[in-house]
């Protein structure tokens, strides 16, 4: 069971890895010079970020990036917790969220982990984002929502056999 686990866990993440780098190379090479109006406020527009959530922390990428590595480890180790398959879902997209992010800090500069996080997805009233931080944020609330149900489902149990 526990393998299943960790292989939806890998798959999931893995696809999500994918998927940012490919529309981050998508965005490189086509936002660099122009802006691209989608439908209603939402546009796509290519902007760097070397801090974390709405380019607070600028300047902290070594940080960043070794916080992310523990991050991801802690996650991964804590897999055997997610038993079912929206937990597994959620916890894959957040680990692939969170690679995605790791891979620019790595790649995105020589120096190790001073690289910026490519965002293009800009909603105009949001913060400009990535597919990363969007499947980060999907994520945790399919794991917030496992976690619930899961804590909810031990209540009602401790208290039935308490009656």
């Amino acid at each position: 069971m526990t393998s299943k686990r960790s292989l939806t866990i890998a798959i999931v993440a893995g696809v999500v890895l994918g998927l940012d780098q490919a529309t981050k190379a998508w965005a490189l090479a086509v936002l660099d010079d122009r802006i691209i109006d989608v439908i209603w406020t939402l546009r796509l527009r290519l902007v760097y970020n070397t801090g974390i959530a709405f380019s607070a922390g600028r300047g902290l990428g070594p940080i960043l990036a070794l916080v992310a590595v523990v991050i991801v480890g802690f996650l991964w180790s804590s897999r055997r917790r997610f038993g079912g398959p929206y937990a597994q879902i959620g916890l894959g997209c957040v680990i692939g969220g969170a690679l995605g992010n790791l891979a620019d800090r790595l790649v995105r500069n020589a120096a190790w982990g001073r690289g910026a996080v490519v965002d293009f997805i800009d909603l105009g009233w949001w913060p400009v984002f990535n597919v990363a931080d969007a499947a980060i944020s999907v994520g945790l609330v399919f794991v917030l929502v496992h976690l619930y149900r899961s804590e909810r489902r031990s209540d009602g149990g401790s208290r039935l056999a308490a009656e």
